[in-house]
Parts: structure tokens; sequence; C-alpha cells
């Protein structure tokens, strides 16, 4: 199995050091997300073989669709995991908007299906629904919107949530863009087995990973359905496994503690599962924080979502990975701090490594050897 590495893209900022909030929560860096800085990031992950970068979406960054949109001119391969919030748009306005972006992009477009954040962010967009109610809601939605990517005549749709009449896109998205979509509660398990194509999870140990996705696994056999599936993570990787835990050590030696209880309290007040089991790893503790070997829950220490870094050299980096990828993950979603050097890190380190064993090539073939050029030669010979 040939594996897909991702890139993250900040639209909140970014920093030198763990920088606290999200899951509902602000944060900032001191790097601004400036255009300009969200262009060195993407040109970063395209350069180091990325496949796309993950945008995030909430109220706590900017809209992920007009910045992803507004970088396909300065890039060339690199593709872009958009997410959005089903209740929070049309799903017919959705299924134009990825039509048009894959137009645009010439077929650069994932989506990252986000069922909703925390209630009080939820509600701040003016959305009322349960957490049950928007796991229902987003199977909807997700109906209606292949229902129109594969229809050539207009559909109708009475649902609990949604209700659409006589619907019809003039323009299909060419390719139909992958949906990736993640939850680790109850009512998760059957959208993800009748809609996704590929299932993300956190960073947690690797039984607790298995054990996700044999679960998703069950369910989507029922549906007749096989899927891919992503780990969404963090990661420190050095020369040297002492570089990267020193990497580690300034990085949580740099949080102030009063970050650490205000995002610890608020986080213990969510309803999602996914980030409760974050919370469990660590337990608000700072002593006991490598979890796994080389699986660090130091960065959920300040950060809601994905709280777990791989950290070690690029050799034990990449073991993990691979160790990952037994499991059945074939997508990696990554990200550091700060992105545009971590990006270097990874990909200077890790991912050769794996191109070695046979686990991952580069998405755009680069020459093998250097090209020359007429005007070189000619200026060699006549100084000669």
């Amino acid at each position: 199995m040939s594996l897909s590495f991702h890139w993250f893209l900040p639209t909140y900022g970014d920093s030198r050091n763990l920088m606290a909030g999200g899951h509902g929560t602000s944060m900032a860096g001191d790097r601004p997300a400036s255009l300009r800085y969200l262009n060195q990031i993407a040109g970063a992950a395209e350069e180091n073989g990325f496949e796309g970068v993950l945008t995030p979406t909430g109220a706590w960054c900017e809209d992920a669709w007009l910045s992803t949109a507004m970088l396909v001119e300065t890039t060339e391969t690199l593709k872009f995991l958009v997410a959005f919030r089903p209740g929070l748009i049309s799903p017919v306005l959705a299924a134009q908007m990825a039509g048009t972006f894959q137009r645009h992009s010439r077929g650069r477009l994932l989506l990252n299906v986000v069922t909703g954040g925390e209630p009080h962010e939820q509600r701040a967009y003016g959305d009322f629904l349960s957490k049950e109610e928007r796991y229902e809601r987003t199977g909807e939605f997700l109906h209606v919107v292949r229902e129109l990517w594969r229809s050539h005549d207009p559909i109708s749709f009475q649902g609990k949530h949604i209700q659409i009449e006589n619907s019809l896109l003039n323009n299909r998205p060419d390719p139909l863009p992958p949906i990736f979509f993640g939850g680790s509660s109850g009512p998760a398990g059957p959208v993800a087995a009748r809609y996704a194509d590929t299932y993300l999870t956190w960073g947690e140990p690797l039984f607790a990973v298995s054990k996700k996705l044999e679960w998703i696994r069950g369910l989507a056999v029922d549906h007749g359905r096989v899927l891919d599936y992503g780990l969404r993570i963090h990661v420190i990787s050095r020369d040297t496994s002492e570089q990267a835990w020193a990497e580690a050590d300034r990085l949580l030696q740099a949080i102030d503690p009063a970050d650490i209880e205000r995002v610890q309290a608020n986080l213990a007040r969510s309803e999602s599962e996914g980030q409760r089991r974050m919370l469990e790893l660590h337990g608000g503790a700072t002593d006991r924080l490598e979890i796994a070997p080389n699986l660090w829950a130091g960065v959920g220490l300040v950060r809601g979502g994905a709280g777990t870094a791989l950290v070690g050299s690029h050799e034990e980096v990449a073991e993990r990975l691979i160790e990952y990828s037994r499991l059945g993950i074939k997508h990696f979603i990554l990200s550091g701090y700060p992105h545009v050097e971590e990006a270097y890190w990874f990909g200077e380190g890790v991912l050769p490594i794996l191109r070695r064993k046979g686990l991952w090539k580069h998405p755009v073939q680069r020459p093998s050897a250097p090209v020359s050029t007429p005007f070189a030669t000619a200026l060699t010979a006549s100084s000669s």
C-alpha cells in the first residue's frame, strides 16, 4: 500500500510554540495567517511531496473555502482538504461549490465533513440541534450531495432536517471529491460507513486505533462498502531522538500553566467523544505524556482536537507510521510547530526513508538528473 501524506494549513496563525485554544475555543499565533504566509506553508507542503493540506473550520479560524481558493493559483499539484460543517450550508450549494472548486483547481479538492463543533459554537452560528440530530442531518446532507453529483435529472428529498425540491447541478464536479469524515461517538459510525470515502481518527495508541477501525469496518461491510482510513496527528522529527525530545521539552516548558488550566477546563465540558479520549490520554498532567513509544500527548494540554504528536528520530517516526499503516491507515494528516519548518524536517527526514521502503513516492514525478540548458552550455564554450 502506497501511503499518502497531507499537511495542515493553520488559518488562525502559527508559532514556534504550542498555541492554546481550538475546538470551539479562540486561538491565534504570533505569525499571523496572512495570505503570504499561508502561501509559504502551501509551497513547503507541495515541495516536500505532501499530497494535500487540511484547512480547519470554525469561528476560531478563517473560512476554509475562501482561504484555499486563494491558494489555487500559487500552487500546481497540491490538493486542498477543505473542512466544512453541513449544518451551516445548503447541500445544494455545497455540491455546487465543490463543482466550481474542482473546475478551477483542475481536480484538487478533497472534502472534510465536520458534523459540528461544541454546542456553544454551533449556537453562535444559529445551529441549535442536539449532537445526535447533527449526525442525522449530516447523513441526510451527504445523501443529497452524492445524489446531486451523480444525477442527470432533478432530485427532490424530504428528510427530517433537509428538504429540497427539483434540484439539479448544471456542472457536476469531475472528478468527484473524496469525502473525509471523522467521529468517535456512536452516531458517527453509521454515517461514516454509508457516506465517507476515508474515515479519520486522531492519534491514539495502536490498540485504540485498531479497535476503532474494526468498528467502522464492520459497519461498512453491512452497507457493502470498503473505506480508506486516515490518521490526524502532529510530528516532531529530528536527526536524533535526543534532538526531537529536546524540542518536545522546549514546547512543554514554554506553555503557560494558566493556559493549561483554562483550556483543560473548557475542553472538559466538550460533548465530543473524540475530545474526551484525547483528554484521558494525559489527564491534564505534565509528567506522563509519552503514552506509547514515541507518542506524546503534550499538544493536547493546550490544544483542542488532535492532541498527540509522534516524537523521535526520522527512523523512529517512520517506524511508528509503518505500524499505523499495518492497521490499515493510508492517509496521514500531519502538522508541526511552526508549519513551514516542520514540513521540511519531515519531508527531508522521514519521507525518504518511507520511499526507500517502497511505502511512499512523491506525487509529482521529478527528473532524476539535472536538466542541461543550451544557454549554460553555450556560455561555457564561449568562455573556454
